[in-house]
């Protein structure tokens, strides 16, 4: 499939000032533009606004709605984040990162869009935000701590640890990778985030939600977009990716984007 609009859409650059620091945002402005609420992406634990890649844009003009992305602190562009995260950081993020950029921007109502704790993160969001937030989109989020995504991270903490790999990180996160990669690591594996659940969250989500799930993601089996559909309180859309692997956006970017398109264009 080919999207009707091949032009990359314009972009705009903002600093949100939180308690905290600066948050870098970004955002695709939509070439054909409906009007709609604008798409909120929030990154996964190694993720940042560039390494969504081409997708924000491709979404952007596969829904005609303006796509948002921004570094939580201490990722990407955004302020170094002098602190350990803390046990509840998923849920932290709604007061810390989202609520500053909602202020900054004067979004109103938006769509929420998360990958991998991402997913986690725009749920909390979801649930906070009420009638605001129009439609949830969860991507490879986790619901719990399964066993599979502890060893998966275990897997990826000893590849990093091999000669040039953190460098990798260092080309999206500059000086902060070290810590980015310890944020990810050490916060899953710590024993206080063992009985971290979405479970409660996901029952004060009442919008539309769409949870997309690969088959063979190595950090979560489909136990997850299972208990999505289970827990959440609105009603929900299930797309298991067959094959697919933990990050479906970049695997699969034009159905993933047609798949968003057609799901918001049910919505209210």
């Amino acid at each position: 499939m080919t999207s009707p609009t091949t032009l990359s859409p314009a972009t705009s650059e903002t600093l949100v000032a939180t308690p905290a620091g600066r948050l870098y945002a970004k955002r695709w402005h939509a070439p054909d533009p409906t009007g709609c609420a604008p798409i909120v992406l929030l990154h996964d634990s190694l993720g940042s606004v560039a390494l969504w890649r081409e997708f924000p844009g491709e979404l952007a003009a596969a829904t005609g709605r303006d796509v948002i992305a921004y570094d939580r602190l201490g990722f990407g562009r955004s302020d170094p984040n002098p602190a350990r995260l803390a046990a509840d950081f998923v849920q932290n993020e709604v007061q810390a990162g989202f609520a500053p950029l909602h202020r900054a921007l004067e979004l109103d109502s938006f769509v929420a869009l998360g990958h991998s704790v991402g997913g986690g993160m725009a749920a909390m969001v979801a649930a906070a935000y009420g009638a605001r937030c129009e439609a949830l989109i969860t991507e490879s989020a986790q619901t719990f701590v399964e066993d599979r995504t502890l060893q998966g991270i275990r897997a990826a903490r000893d590849n990093f640890a091999q000669p040039g790999q953190l460098e990798r990180l260092a080309r999206y996160h500059g000086d902060k990778a070290a810590w980015v990669l310890s944020a990810w690591v050490d916060s899953w594996l710590s024993p206080e985030f063992a009985g971290y659940r979405l479970d409660q969250a996901l029952a004060r989500v009442r919008s539309p939600v769409l949870a997309i799930h690969g088959e063979c993601d190595e950090f979560g089996s489909l136990v997850h977009p299972e208990n999505i559909g289970q827990w959440a309180a609105g009603p929900v859309e299930t797309d298991i990716i067959a094959g697919g692997g933990h990050v479906p956006h970049r695997e699969l970017p034009e159905r993933i984007t047609g798949r968003i398109a057609r799901f918001l264009g049910n919505t209210p």
